[in-house]
């Protein structure tokens, strides 16, 4: 791959905002400016389609081997840059270098497995009544794509959307995060690089309601792809209703953990400390509430305060660091401001609950362990999005999974167990879109992800992923003799 350029893709060049406008990217972990960044609005989103929407023309008439070998192709050049791609991911995102190293390494297996499944996007024959008729049925790519995602995961939110997106057939306009627009820039270089013609990736950053209006307003982009609040899922939905337009959402989680008496206290604590801490706990699969069983509810607490007070947090860059800081002081406020609540209202702190004394620059909360959690704490009820580990012990199985259910959200549930009827019976009962059984990883290409309830509507990933980018056409065909 050619120098690094961090500016907006339009149309197969890189180009500045065309209003002027810049936007000073922030390491996390020291509060130090990295670089200015083109910081664009509606007229830059609106360049962006105007390009999808040409490129559309030609590209979706291409065939899904001649759209694999562009998507293999991004996927090869990604591996040999991987390691220096991740430290500018964990330089704007603050996620310790093994985990961004991580995150672009997976990001080719959603590049290759799309490249792949696009070649089986079958279509069928009707048998028809009569029989001078025939009935086709076959897979179209939808459109113009637009997408919109997060920064905890800026590789991976944008390579499940993109990857399916292309190998469907479709031109994307994507918009990454501004907290972490590099990211974005490196994906769109990659493929951009690797043979997709002028205007089939776009990759802008700036304004996020000016552009996000922009890919509403135009009928031509035919669906947009969404990770990030539930709050702006709904705004985005009703903008939808102007042109009819496809969403697929991926919105907040509040993960319960039921852990059942007869796991094994010492590894179980430790798995839960390694993934729930994981990017600082801002995953929207991740592990949030946790309801032990109280036959072993105080050897776990214990356990887990312990682990959780030896984590190390730092720079990202650091090879010792295991969590790193939250994105910004916002995040950073609001995390505070959820465990200050709980405390207020009869929670305990057994460790962390504070900003770090040896690190007072960047946004660094560190591991904390909460006791005596009830649905009276907003801390409860709302995503932390932050290293919080809350432990709620029960007693009755039911009990336990009717708490669990109650939430708005109904991403992933997680279950802890080696009683095969309970696992069978709550993973039949959670209602979440993922259940993990004794697993920590509800994430792969070859299966669809997403939630139901306030979580979102959609799959991204599996075949269900890469059907959400087409349309099924039936085509009748009639007065054959």
């Amino acid at each position: 791959m050619s120098k690094y350029i961090f500016k907006q893709l339009i149309d197969g060049q890189w180009v500045d905002a065309l209003g002027g406008g810049t936007w000073e990217l922030v390491n996390p972990a020291t509060e130090a400016v990295i670089e200015q960044v083109p910081f664009g609005d509606r007229r830059d989103a609106e360049a962006a389609i105007d390009a999808a929407a040409k490129a559309f023309e030609t590209w979706s008439r291409t065939t899904p081997y001649e759209r694999a070998e562009i998507l293999w192709a991004a996927a090869e050049s990604i591996l040999d840059h991987a390691e220096s791609f991740a430290r500018i991911t964990t330089e704007e995102s603050g996620k310790p270098y093994s985990e961004a190293l991580a995150e672009w390494r997976s990001a080719t297996n959603y590049l290759k497995w799309n490249a792949e499944e696009c070649k089986r996007a079958y279509g069928r024959i009707i048998p028809a009544r009569a029989a001078g008729r025939r009935i086709h049925v076959t897979q179209v790519p939808v459109g113009v794509v637009g997408t919109i995602t997060a920064w905890n995961f800026p590789v991976y939110n944008l390579v499940r959307a993109w990857s399916a997106a292309l190998a469907a057939g479709c031109t994307v306009v994507g918009r990454p995060s501004e907290y972490t627009p590099r990211s974005g820039f490196l994906l769109a270089a990659a493929l951009h690089e690797a043979g997709a013609p002028h205007g089939v990736i776009n990759c802008i950053n700036g304004d996020p309601d000016g552009m996000g209006q922009a890919m509403l307003d135009d009928p031509r982009v035919r669906k947009i792809s969404f990770t990030g609040s539930t709050r702006v899922g709904k705004l985005l939905m009703e903008g939808a209703a102007r042109t009819v337009t496809r969403l697929s959402l991926e919105l907040g989680g509040n993960a319960p953990v039921i852990v059942m008496p007869d796991v094994h206290i010492n590894d179980m604590a430790e798995k839960a400390v390694q993934w729930k801490y994981r990017n600082c706990g801002q995953v929207c699969v991740s592990p949030q509430r946790f309801y032990v069983h109280s036959r072993i509810a105080e050897a776990f607490i214990e356990r887990v305060a312990k682990l959780s007070a030896q984590v190390v947090i730092g720079d990202g860059l650091d090879p010792q660091t295991q969590v790193g800081p939250l994105i910004n002081a916002r995040q950073r406020d609001r995390v505070e401001a959820l465990v200050t609540q709980a405390g207020e209202k009869g929670a305990q702190v057994l460790t962390g609950g504070k900003r770090p004394q040896h690190l007072p620059r960047g946004y660094f909360y560190e591991p904390t362990v909460l006791v005596g959690v009830n649905a009276e704490m907003n801390i409860y009820h709302e995503e932390i999005f932050g290293p919080v580990l809350p432990v709620i012990p029960f007693d009755d199985l039911d009990e336990a999974l009717a708490r669990a259910n109650a939430t708005e959200y109904g991403l992933t549930a997680f279950v802890y167990t080696h009683d095969l009827n309970a696992a069978t019976y709550l993973s039949e009962r959670l209602e979440y879109g993922m259940v993990c059984v004794n697993d920590w990883l509800p994430a792969t290409p070859e299966a669809p992800f997403g939630g139901v309830k306030q979580s979102g509507i959609g799959r991204e990933c599996g075949q269900e992923g890469l059907e959400d980018y087409m349309e099924t056409k039936t085509v009748f065909i009639g007065g054959l003799s």
